[in-house]
């Protein structure tokens, strides 16, 4: 495990001012991204490959303070190019790591220096962004901790990294057709073997009245994963790294896109001898997807409700003020979608999909070519709508920067960084175009946005 201490004090600012220095000598800790066995299925089964962070899926954890600086040398020994997004922290724009846009993918048997500082206290997490359809996929992602700088009254907590594959049945190996053009043009790719840091079914100890915190990261390409509790009581403290305002208590389910984040606390309920659950819902049926064995008793009697996470800095939205802009998602299937703009013409959505694009943002399926969604003033207020004219549910995430959805009457929702919007739906989201770069604006349903669905956010 990566901790404070092992990482330099490095020159973050020298970084930003000339970005090439990320090809120099390897500074801090080295994250070697590589061919790996893991052992998924039960034990009849071969174990299967993957690619993995650190040699293991999910990747190492990197787990820093609240202001501590993150260094981290990407060695690739992988039969691809890759890089490194570093999903939700307000990063220099030269440290984002999406390969195309913000630096070049690193070829296999090179290296990238990441350097930047973790400014906001939250669960993050880190993943591949050249391919990434295929390589999260494949297993390329792991945690990112940053931790409060005052201590929580908790007990412990648990990173749970919830994922799909699609395992083939005889072989017990992920299936290699991640261009299928189901995925692409439906849901995305939904994996038929379900599992928590990489163990189906995991189970962990607890104690009856035992609070914990979980930090809950939704890593899959396209899965949807509703969540219920059963013998935990609690409330959820933070989305997508953020912190609520005030504890909100959980009651019925949650709902986590791909790449959303939640943090919880909870309370242990069940007796000792009980199984407690965090449960997934499929289908209307329930199914646990972390058990919790109850083999004794922390305490008689429970705590009081939480106090909220001490919040991060960040500027308000300014609506009264704000610029304007829509977006309209179109296309796959079951779409009206007719035409859409690919590599500068207009193509017919047969030819579109003759492409591989099944999808168009304002008729656009040019993603990183095309037209940016918008040009904004550093400082500036942004307010988007965006119209999900699909059959299908989307889930958008904005690099660099988080964004309020903005409810009826004008009301700000939490910070988020990524948004789920269902078929048929309007949004509208707010944010203060305070971080200078190019950054990518893409659903993470990953086949949808290597097919169409990307655009990105220019700020001077």
């Amino acid at each position: 495990m990566f901790t404070r201490r092992s990482f330099l004090v490095g020159s973050t600012a020298l970084m930003a001012a000339n970005p090439m220095m990320a090809a120099a000598q390897p500074r801090g800790n080295i994250l070697r991204a590589s061919t790996a066995n893991m052992r998924l299925l039960p034990a009849d089964y071969p174990e299967t490959g993957i690619w993995g962070f650190g040699g293991t899926m999910p990747g190492t954890e990197i787990r820093v303070k609240k202001g501590d600086p993150v260094q981290v040398t990407l060695e690739n020994d992988l039969p691809q190019a890759t890089s490194i997004h570093w999903h939700g922290i307000k990063i220099d724009n030269a440290m984002d790591g999406v390969s195309g846009l913000t630096q070049a993918a690193v070829p296999t048997g090179q290296s990238f220096n990441y350097d930047f500082v973790a400014p906001d206290a939250g669960t993050y997490w880190y993943h591949a962004h050249n391919r990434s359809f295929e390589q999260v996929a494949r297993g390329l992602y792991g945690a990112l901790i940053v931790e409060e700088r005052e201590a929580l009254d908790i007990d412990r907590e648990e990173v749970l990294v919830l994922d799909d594959w699609i395992l083939d049945p005889q072989t017990g190996q992920i299936d290699s057709n991640f261009d299928a053009t189901h995925a692409r043009s439906h849901a995305g790719r939904i994996g038929n073997f379900v599992a928590t840091n990489g163990i189906a079914g995991l189970s962990l100890s607890a104690q009856k009245n035992e609070r914990l915190r979980l930090r809950i990261i939704n890593a899959a390409n396209a899965r949807l994963f509703e969540l219920r509790l059963d013998g935990l009581e609690g409330w959820t403290v933070a989305l997508d790294g953020m912190p609520l305002d005030t504890p909100e208590a959980f009651a019925g389910s949650i709902i986590l896109g791909p790449a959303q984040r939640a943090d919880l606390i909870v309370d242990v309920v069940a007796e000792p001898g009980e199984t407690a659950n965090l449960v997934r819902i499929d289908q209307q049926e329930g199914f646990s997807q972390v058990a919790f064995e109850v083999n004794g008793q922390a305490s008689v009697t429970r705590r009081a409700s939480p106090a909220a996470l001490p919040p991060n800095d960040h500027q308000m939205v300014d609506l009264a003020n704000a610029r304007v802009f829509n977006l309209l998602m179109e296309g796959g299937a079951m779409g009206g979608l007719r035409t859409a703009y690919y590599q500068g013409k207009n193509l017919s959505f047969r030819q579109l999909v003759e492409a591989g694009q099944f999808w168009a943002f304002n008729g656009s399926a040019d993603g990183l070519d095309g037209v940016p969604l918008a040009e904004l003033a550093r400082g500036e207020t942004a307010r988007l709508t965006i119209y999900n004219d699909t059959s299908f549910p989307h889930a958008m995430h904005l690099h660099g920067m988080h964004f309020h959805e903005v409810l009826e009457n004008d009301v700000l929702g939490p910070l988020r960084d990524t948004s789920l919007i269902f078929g048929g739906e309007s949004r509208e989201i707010a944010f203060v175009a305070d971080n200078p770069g190019k950054w990518l604006f893409h659903c993470h349903m990953l086949s949808h946005a290597a097919s169409g669905m990307m655009t990105r956010v220019l700020v001077s």
